[in-house]
């Protein structure tokens, strides 16, 4: 069995290149494999290995001043969910682009998983998916709005044009908002943004999606399908138990059974969402490399490629 801990915190950090390499090591040297970003504005990323290596690596992190109260939140896997250990420096933990944008300094109003039914239920409440569009097709709140956007930096530009965020009247008071994600980091930022443009009622759902399906029960569910996530599980239901999607290793749409009896669906090629995009050369590789993989398994060894996507993907996750 595999620890997966995925973890976030927006905290002031100009010494965070200094981080990365005595990270990088603890990492390593606990069997521990992922990716974790480091920023001026703090850190994110999903690891997973050996529970003992995982605690030691929390213990790594905490023992900095910066992350003493660090809050993450555990999975577990048959299989290993990454198979590279990766921390990268970046210029944001998560990317906006918004200048002037920090939310450490001000953000939406938390709301427990426990208390998010009531609020959404609320008819006077706008409920808005802050995820990208192939997240969001697997699943997502009954109710909610979903952008349709492919990253996260198109954002802002559809707060600006989507009518439903703007006051009806002139002088009329902008209505209460309710956002959500997966594990609530793209909530700091979306709800920042928010207050930022005047939005007095703005609220998010803490923990995320995958704090409100360890927490809520089933049958008092608002949520409906599955979440997608950034490892190897792909996708995660009530309880965090796996769920049903396979990775399309082209494009990276979680697939369903139905996807998978798409003519367009070649195992490790293509998909019907990526099939009229890559050209007869890009499948000739990838099919070059699901064979590769296939020895690889037939020899009773993991390839990397099972556990890589291309590197022509057309959206940026994160």
């Amino acid at each position: 069995m595999f620890l997966t801990a995925a973890l976030y915190k927006f905290v002031d950090l100009p010494h965070h290149a200094d981080l990365q390499a005595g990270l990088q090591a603890c990492c390593v040297e606990n069997g521990v494999k992922g990716t974790l970003l480091l920023a001026r504005e703090g850190i994110n990323g999903t690891i997973a290995g050996p529970e003992a290596g995982i605690h030691q690596v929390l213990a790594y992190l905490r023992a900095m001043p910066e992350f003493a109260d660090l809050v993450h939140k555990e999975s577990w896997s048959d299989l290993p969910p990454f198979s590279r250990m990766k921390v990268k420096l970046k210029k944001e933990i998560v990317t906006l682009r918004v200048p002037g944008l920090d939310p450490n300094k001000t953000v939406g109003q938390y709301v427990k998983p426990e208390d998010w039914n009531a609020l959404i239920s609320d008819p006077d409440v706008i409920v808005v998916d802050t995820r990208n569009h192939y997240e969001v097709a697997i699943g997502t709140f009954e109710g909610a709005v979903d952008p349709k956007i492919r990253k996260f930096t198109d954002f802002p530009a559809w707060i600006d044009a989507h009518p439903e965020l703007l006051p009806q009247a002139p002088g009329a008071k902008k209505p209460k908002v309710a956002m959500f994600c997966t594990g609530g980091i793209r909530c700091e930022k979306s709800t920042a943004l928010m207050k930022m443009k005047g939005f007095d009622e703005v609220y998010h759902l803490e923990g995320g999606i995958l704090k409100y399906l360890e927490t809520v029960p089933p049958e008092q569910s608002k949520w409906q399908g599955d979440c997608f996530v950034f490892d190897e599980r792909v996708s995660v239901g009530h309880g965090l138990a796996q769920g049903p999607h396979e990775l399309c290793r082209s494009c990276r749409w979680p697939l369903s059974g139905e996807d998978k009896r798409s003519p367009h669906y070649v195992l490790g090629v293509s998909c019907a969402h990526c099939f009229d995009q890559r050209t007869d050369e890009q499948k000739e590789r990838m099919a070059e490399r699901q064979r590769q993989v296939e020895l690889a398994n037939e020899r009773g060894e993991v390839h990397i490629a099972a556990t890589m996507p291309q590197k022509f993907h057309s959206d940026e996750s994160l």
